[in-house]
């Protein structure tokens, strides 16, 4: 068998060869004879059952697996005389060319490698840039609202009508047509106007009455309400306020910076005034690494290094961004795609440059990361998922099986090593 081979590029190595009709079978008489010494078939003694025999009753198997062990020679002696590092061979081999003959069988593949590059100098690309300041109004602001989210409802003392963010106590009853409705009908209810938790118009129009005020206000169901016999129909609501509620702020004083700070030894005014400066000056910080920084050093790393990327890798990574574009398309887009494939390839050309560019920025973090002696071990990636499904009111051992399922963890924890990695080079590891 001749195996000739090219190097493409640092990153892919295209191997051809034809395989000869002769070697398959040739693999195919010992695959038989070794399969024989371990079969047990009527007739014959267990271990002595003739190749011929083994042949005629499995040579559709035998022939596949023939034909593996040919390719596997191909890769073998290609790989031996392109002097690749088994080390560096990255995915599974890209067949250009499978042509069955009467001579043999044609192959045209394409090997990719993991890239090499030199990666000096990576340290000087990070963006200069001022920490954020944090202004004595900002602090008071943030306190203000921590205090109002501890303060209770209270009735208020003096007369005005009622204004977005109050309480008010209320009864209603809804019409159609002046007929009243199953389920429109409550007394002493209990409303944030502003919540948004009625239909759109309810509430602004409680905005401005006073207590022992009633009023009929006139609103129309959204189309999609979950009513049928409500949905998109004009209805009345006679409603009367009884009461109106604001929240109060207390006094701050140590006593409450203590149950702000949750019980921390020592918790005064002035260490809550100091947490709070250090909680925004990391929200400002984060804002400005994710906005700005992060984006300008992912830049400047992709234009600093130049190496040749392996085809498969790219190639997976326009898969990917195909099938995110396909989510978001309709049912008719899709099938004018599956009817035309040019336009299949006129779309993968287009996300083309932005895939090259996901997967060179992916080497680089992986190598950089490496020289960095920067790890991440699996508590920190379910740590990490634990919190932000919390923070989105999810359930996070849900979140993370789902993670697990859809093979989603190596990218979180990409992630991760990527984030460690650009704050250590911006100097934000603290």
């Amino acid at each position: 068998m001749k195996v000739t081979t090219k190097h493409i590029d640092d990153a892919n190595v295209a191997m051809s060869a034809i395989i000869q009709k002769s070697e398959i079978e040739t693999n195919i008489d010992k695959l038989a004879a070794n399969a024989g010494k371990s079969m047990k078939i009527a007739g014959f003694r267990k271990g002595k059952v003739p190749a011929h025999v083994v042949k005629k009753m499995h040579l559709d198997k035998l022939t596949q697996d023939a034909e593996a062990e040919a390719l596997r020679k191909v890769l073998d002696t290609g790989s031996k005389e392109a002097k690749i590092d088994p080390s560096r061979v990255i995915g599974q081999p890209n067949f250009k060319k499978y042509e069955k003959t009467d001579d043999g069988i044609e192959v045209e593949l394409e090997i990719s490698l993991r890239p090499i590059f030199d990666t000096t100098g990576y340290e000087d690309v990070a963006p200069k840039f001022d920490k954020p300041t944090i202004e004595e109004k900002e602090i008071d602001e943030r306190l203000q609202e921590l205090i109002l989210a501890q303060a209770p409802f209270e009735k208020i003392k003096e007369e005005r009508g009622a204004k977005n963010d109050d309480n008010v106590l209320i009864d209603f009853e809804g019409k159609l047509d002046g007929v009243p409705f199953d389920g429109g009908k409550a007394e002493q209810f209990n409303l944030k106007l502003g919540s948004g938790q009625f239909i759109p118009g309810f509430e602004e129009q409680l905005v401005g009455m006073n207590m022992g005020e009633s009023k009929t206000i006139t609103v129309t169901f959204p189309e999609e309400y979950g009513a049928e016999n409500l949905a998109g129909k004009e209805a009345t609501f006679d409603v009367k306020l009884h009461e109106i509620q604001e929240k109060v702020a207390p006094e701050l004083n140590d006593e409450l910076a203590s149950k702000l700070l949750h019980g921390v030894e020592g918790a005064s005014v002035e260490m809550l005034k100091e947490r709070t400066k250090e909680q925004l000056q990391r929200e400002k910080i984060s804002a400005l690494y994710n906005e700005e920084l992060k984006p300008k050093l992912l830049e400047a790393l992709i234009e600093k290094f130049d190496f040749a990327l392996p085809n498969n890798i790219v190639e997976q990574e326009i898969d990917v961004k195909i099938n995110q574009k396909a989510r978001e398309m309709s049912k008719e887009e899709l099938e004018d795609y599956k009817a035309n494939p040019q336009k299949v390839e006129t779309l993968r050309d287009e996300v083309r440059d932005e895939a090259r560019e996901s997967v060179k920025a992916t080497f680089i973090v992986d190598a950089l990361a490496k020289e960095a002696q920067i790890t991440v071990n699996d508590q920190e990636v379910s740590q990490a998922i634990h919190y932000e499904a919390l923070m989105s009111g999810q359930d996070p051992k849900t979140v993370i099986e789902y993670y697990q399922k859809n093979n989603l963890l190596p990218a979180i924890k990409m992630g991760i090593i990527e984030d460690k990695l650009f704050s250590k080079l911006l100097g934000l590891e603290d």
